[in-house]
């Protein structure tokens, strides 16, 4: 079985917002990090070289139950053209308040916005608690 292609490193979390592409990028991912520490209450670490991610649970992929890994919680990375966010939309809690986040469109895994002020902050800090609240997937019977 093949490892994921991301997984944590020891890269600085400080010094990757520093080098975000624009100043309002870096001005986004820093106020990004204050509140995903602030509901997580735990230090951000590195997931490959852009994704800022908070805990990790152990995944068993319900297409391929012989597909397994480990991903963050809930993550970030404040990209050149939008933000994204991981792990909002996984949870049925908190895909049901997705609506309520404001102006963001949907990838596979992912929430896109074009910047920080498209959201409403107390709705992405109560999705990132329901993220956070995720435990390890069962092992399949």
């Amino acid at each position: 079985m093949a490892e994921p292609k991301t997984g944590p490193t020891d890269a600085d979390v400080e010094a990757f917002l520093a080098s975000a592409a624009t100043p309002r990028r870096r001005d986004e991912g820093a106020r990004l990090a204050e509140i995903f520490h602030e509901v997580t209450g735990t230090d951000p670490v590195m997931w490959g070289p852009t994704m800022v991610g908070y805990g990790s649970f152990r995944y068993i992929s319900a297409a391929n139950p012989r597909t397994r890994g480990t991903w963050p919680k809930t993550a970030f990375s404040p990209r050149k053209a939008q933000l994204t966010f991981y792990g909002l939309k996984d949870l049925p809690d908190g895909a049901a308040l997705l609506p309520r986040l404001g102006t963001y469109t949907e990838g596979a895994g992912c929430i896109y916005a074009k910047k920080l002020d498209d959201l409403d902050l107390d709705v992405l800090r109560q999705l990132i608690a329901i993220a956070w609240s995720r435990r390890d997937d069962p092992e399949p019977a």
